[in-house]
């Protein structure tokens, strides 16, 4: 500002005060400004952290008392648009409906009477007699003239234990025997699962199906065999069955090389905590991994390792030159396998979602509520291509799956959500994971989802909570060597126990380096099994 001219000194004085302190007001103005806009910045970051916190506190109370299952509550996944309905789910191929079929699809599914229940029970008759066959009217004999049904009943008889001595004839030649030489003949006793233990086949895949299937501990099972008579410490039990199950070794490396011939393969990988590492104690958390062959696979089969480490050179080691599809959460360890195709799991793109919607809502007014009917639109159409064989269901998929996905990506696109909040980390999430999502338009053996080997490794977490630990490596191996077996069994629809009793018998008879062959009859899968290792 200019002084005017002509002014007297007094005045001239007034207007540099006057301009000074306007100076200051400025520079005051201008900090305030600054004050108000990191006031500003501040509340939005307290009010995004609040909404954040808001949201987990949900999310805990929700996976604590709320459902666990991920079936949306907000929509109907087989729920189309009433506009394209018919174009949507039209199938050319699809037959028309006889009467039988109309009236049999409004029939209730029939309760199990006793009979079928039990049929695969033997049956004891028990009989009740008259202990005074005397005619209380009378007094002349009763004469008998048939029986009354009452009543079946489910009869339990707990474990029982007994001891089998082993002996062996021996026998010497009297011909060719003389005051010099005797010639002994021996017959073969059975071979040992281990030397210089009392522990049979069947007594350690009790001990095994008991712990690993059954999630029982071995100092609970310590207790009860107590109280059935017997009294083996835990420690002797785990040695029982660390020891026993390096007869599984070569089995599981057999395993793994026809793993590795597979089309499709399902991976995951949870915690485990080993207290003694080298001999010292360790905090660190070790992994057991999962490895396991397609839904439709002719070798049905779940391979277990254990490992100290989360890295991805684990991927590498185990399935380094596989050249299939691997699929998996989004850990981007399975990176490591180069030469395999990575496919996504949609279940974990759902679960996202699924979890930063807020209790209450019921309506689909939320982005969330609308990327899961988006997603529920696309396990809806791929439900109809299930059965279909891989080439035809991989054609069908390009038509009625390809546009689902454009559709989803489309809104997804086009969300925009607070940085940290769980609508945003349920998109990156999704567009991180974009490619492999759509990996499974590829090939008809593929699935949508992970949850072959999320099932898969759900029992050893479960059994976790119970047995919480494991002491050595050695016994984390164990443990993954016995999984193995039992999930793999389970997947072939065999008798655990039975399948145990038949490996933990055969594998000892065949030594150190039994040959592909040998293993290949004793594989889940192998028809040479005997009929005790089957399910009835």
């Amino acid at each position: 500002m200019k002084m005017p001219v002509n002014v007297s000194p007094e005045i001239a004085a007034y207007i540099k005060a006057l301009q000074a302190e306007n100076s200051k007001l400025q520079n005051k103005n201008s900090e305030l400004q600054n004050e108000n806009t990191a006031l500003k910045n501040k509340v939005e970051k307290q009010e995004l952290q609040i909404s954040n916190l808001t949201e987990m506190l949900v999310n805990s109370r929700k996976k604590i008392f709320g459902k666990s299952s991920e079936k949306s509550k907000y929509f109907n996944d087989a729920q189309m648009s009433l506009f394209n309905e018919a174009e949507t789910i039209a199938e050319p191929s699809a037959s028309e409906p006889d009467k039988e079929t109309l009236i049999a699809a409004h029939k209730r599914r029939k309760k199990r009477t006793k009979a079928e229940i039990t049929e695969n029970l033997k049956h004891i008759k028990q009989i009740c007699d008259l202990d005074n066959k005397e005619c209380e009217i009378c007094g002349g004999e009763l004469t008998c003239i048939g029986e009354e049904f009452v009543r079946s009943e489910l009869n339990i008889i707990p474990a029982q234990m007994y001891v089998v001595d082993i002996y062996r004839k021996v026998y010497k030649c009297t011909h060719c025997s003389d005051d010099e030489q005797t010639n002994i003949f021996k017959a073969a006793a059975p071979v040992s699962v281990m030397k210089g233990s009392m522990a049979t086949p069947t007594t350690v895949a009790y001990i095994m199906q008991q712990k690993y299937q059954l999630g029982m501990p071995l100092t609970r099972q310590s207790k009860y065999l107590k109280e059935l008579g017997v009294e083996i410490g835990s420690n002797t039990l785990a040695n029982w069955v660390i020891k026993s199950s390096r007869w599984f070794d070569k089995l599981w490396q057999r395993m793994h090389e026809l793993l590795l011939q597979e089309t499709v393969i399902h991976a995951d990988e949870t915690p485990l905590r080993v207290l003694n590492r080298d001999g010292k104690p360790t905090d660190s958390q070790s992994r057991m991994w999962v490895f396991c062959s397609g839904k439709d696979s002719a070798h049905k089969m779940a391979l277990y390792y254990h490992h100290a480490t989360r890295s991805g050179q684990v991927v590498q080691d185990l399935i380094g030159g596989y050249s299939g599809y691997l699929q998996t959460d989004g850990y981007s360890a399975y990176n490591s396998a180069v030469n395999a195709v990575r496919v996504g799991c949609w279940a974990h793109a759902r679960r996202k979602f699924t979890d930063c919607i807020p209790k209450g809502v019921k309506t689909d007014d939320t982005r969330a509520s609308k990327a899961l009917e988006l997603i529920g639109k696309i396990f809806a159409a791929d439900e109809g291509l299930i059965g279909l064989p891989s080439e035809e269901r991989q054609e069908r998929r390009q038509i009625i799956l390809k546009p689902l996905l454009e559709e989803y990506w489309s809104f997804i696109e086009s969300i925009y959500a607070s940085n940290g909040s769980g609508l945003a980390k349920a998109v990156t999430y999704s567009i991180n994971q974009k490619a492999y999502l759509n990996n499974v338009l590829l090939s008809g053996d593929l699935e949508l989802t992970n949850n072959l080997a999320e099932r898969a490794i759900k029992p050893f977490v479960i059994g976790r909570k119970n047995w919480l630990f494991s002491d050595t490596d050695k016994g984390a191996d164990a443990s993954a060597r016995c999984c193995s077996i039992i999930e793999s069994a389970i997947r072939n629809d065999l008798n655990v126990f039975g399948y145990l009793s038949y490996l933990l018998t055969e594998l000892p008879k065949l030594g150190e380096d039994p040959t592909d062959e040998q293993l290949d009859d004793l594989m889940p899968w192998s028809e040479a099994l005997p009929g005790y290792c089957k399910n009835v």
